[in-house]
């Protein structure tokens, strides 16, 4: 499979400390990778530099082959990638279907004037828009919450919501957060068939963070692991759950169900 995403030796330090530290990193496109490892091992800080929240201090990433360090997140997004969140960052206040439709923000054209003037193209773009909205909120299996406002859906829709808004985008390449925190084991399962829906049914590429083990052993084609800041492990989910340096990092933690 061709490569879609390409990290060689992304270094981020905050003050004295390197929170990732020379890390490479593939994705092939079309393919389901979990990113794991023990609370503060960089995963977090790994998806920030890849969708540009923070600039690495050293190395390059490139998506489809364009480079992308030293890109706005605007930027990065138009090029196809988008992103969940551990905590989910909905609109509160705001319907469901306008969380969606303003994730769609980076596909519109319409500018200052045209939303003021509300000519025949911002019209028919602010048709498209919701039209768009509809069907990711039916395809995330929404339908019929168009209208509850973001803060009032179940945790469980929340995520989906996350996802839908995510979608809005139109990218290629997905990275979602911890999507099962805080989810039931029949919750999670659901999940995990969402996911290989998305890769499925929107030609996606996907990257997880998870802590649950079960949905990383399940899910991944491969897995990734991170401990302070350092790769120390790659391969299928069988090799690394088999991994010495791997079950070394999660020792005496609740995280890793080996």
């Amino acid at each position: 499979m061709p490569t879609i995403l390409q990290a060689q030796g992304v270094t981020k330090r905050f003050g004295g400390l390197t929170a990732v530290d020379k890390v490479d990193f593939t994705i092939e496109e079309g393919s389901i990778i979990s990113l794991i490892g023990p609370n503060g091992a960089g995963k977090t800080t790994f998806f920030n530099c890849i969708t540009g929240y923070y600039t690495p201090e050293e190395g390059s990433i490139q998506f489809q082959g364009v480079p992308t360090v030293g890109l706005k997140m605007h930027q990065i997004t138009k090029l196809g990638i988008a992103r969940t969140f551990q905590n989910i960052r909905l609109f509160g206040n705001m319907t469901a279907l306008e969380n969606v439709m303003v994730g769609q923000d980076p596909t519109m054209k319409a500018g200052v004037i045209g939303a003021v003037m509300k000519n025949k193209n911002t019209r028919q773009e602010e048709e498209r828009v919701t039209t768009r909205g509809q069907e990711l909120m039916k395809f995330t299996g929404l339908r019929g919450k168009e209208n509850t406002l973001a803060k009032n859906l179940a945790y469980g829709d929340q995520r989906r919501l996350e996802i839908a808004r995510a979608l809005g985008t139109n990218p290629k390449l997905l990275l979602l957060d911890e999507p099962t925190a805080g989810m039931n084991p029949q919750e999670s399962l659901s999940m995990v068939d969402f996911i290989r829906k998305l890769r499925q049914e929107m030609n996606l590429t996907i990257l997880l963070i998870e802590h649950h083990m079960r949905v990383v052993m399940t899910i991944s084609e491969r897995v990734t692991v991170l401990d302070f800041g350092v790769k120390i492990a790659e391969g299928s989910p069988q090799q690394v759950q088999q991994n010495p340096r791997v079950r070394e990092a999660y020792l005496g933690t609740s995280e890793m169900h080996i």
